[in-house]
């Protein structure tokens, strides 16, 4: 008879077991995360029929219109670890400030930075969401957090991980003990352990990016990009084009198989579109435990000091020798 795989829940106490300083809390915090996504999984399974699709009409601080499922998945995310005791603070992409839960200090010794939900233009297409979380860890029994204690480069996060709403729904984090993933098994209501110790192929064959705004690129990364398309046997080019408009889901991909992501900055924007806090810094740290790299095309994204909460960053992120690649185009060294 085969083994039954590991829940999330023995999965995370077999972890806990093999680090006799645990307390548990981590493992607590983890478990709650599971089922935020479980709660999130479960309202986009009905959103055409609660009608809780569309927008708001209201926009969010990066000056984007707010979904109504945003919102929803915001809260769910800030419901879970209010009344917790394990998160003394929280940050969101949908929220303009840090929320800070007094009564959860000073026993809560994280601080949780969330996107509740990526991908939000695909949910009236019936395409993959995702969310995105880091964990940071606050120690300081003197004062309640701040929101400069946020402001940590993400080799300080503890970890880091996503949830992706697809065919199936999934759950992948690291510890900074690699990477695993599980799926939610809707009958039992329980995720089981699908993919241990992920590791990225070191040269893939796809490329995930929004083309349509080539020209607004610099000079090197269009030259990349041309690079790409050019038949090349020794280097398996030409890569193929996968892009879905869902971060997670585009990560997910090239984690899994290889190749390469890049959302770069544009020359009215060289900072980019995507949030150093919530997407880059622990979409970085996955794919880095799974032995990839992420760029800003000219430095580690885990290096980058962060200076305000709502930070943009440039995003190249995949195999190791993909994103070296487009170092040097940008560089001007390819």
């Amino acid at each position: 008879m085969g083994q039954f795989p590991l829940t999330l829940g023995r999965f995370i106490i077999r972890s806990q077991s093999q680090h006799p300083g645990a307390t548990g809390e981590f493992s607590g915090l983890l478990s709650q995360i599971g089922l935020v996504g479980k709660v999130i999984a479960h309202d986009l399974r009905r959103a055409g029929l609660i009608n809780i699709l569309g927008t708001t009409g209201e926009t969010n601080v990066q000056g984007e219109t707010v979904k109504k499922l945003d919102e929803i998945a915001n809260g769910t995310f800030l419901r879970a670890f209010q009344q917790h005791g394990l998160v003394c603070a929280l940050a969101s992409e949908e929220m303009e400030r840090m929320v800070s839960l007094p009564e959860n200090w000073p026993q809560g010794k994280y601080m949780l930075l969330f996107d509740p939900l990526d991908g939000s233009s695909n949910t009236d297409c019936n395409m993959p969401l995702g969310a995105i979380f880091s964990v940071l860890r606050y120690e300081n029994n003197d004062r309640q957090p701040v929101e400069s204690d946020m402001l940590k480069k993400g080799l300080e996060q503890v970890a880091a991980g996503y949830l992706l709403f697809g065919s199936s729904t999934m759950l992948v984090y690291t510890a900074g003990h690699g990477v695993h993933g599980f799926t939610l098994e809707p009958s039992i209501g329980e995720y089981l352990l699908s993919h241990e110790q992920i590791r990225i192929p070191d040269r893939g064959k796809v490329y995930a990016a929004n083309e349509g705004n080539y020209h607004k690129w610099a000079p090197g990364m269009q030259k990349y990009v041309d690079y790409l398309k050019v038949s090349d046997k020794a280097t398996g080019r030409p890569y193929s084009g996968r892009y879905s408009g869902c971060l997670v889901a585009d990560v997910h991909r090239v984690l899994l198989g290889g190749g390469v992501y890049f959302y770069p900055g544009e020359t009215d924007k060289p900072e980019g579109k995507l949030r150093l806090m919530y997407e880059a810094n622990p979409l970085a740290m996955v794919v880095e435990q799974a032995g990839g790299r992420a760029s800003t095309g000219t430095m580690r994204i885990l290096e980058v000091e962060p200076k305000k909460l709502h930070q943009r960053v440039p995003l190249m992120i995949g195999s190791k020798q993909d994103v070296e690649t487009i170092e040097a185009f940008i560089q001007g060294r390819s």
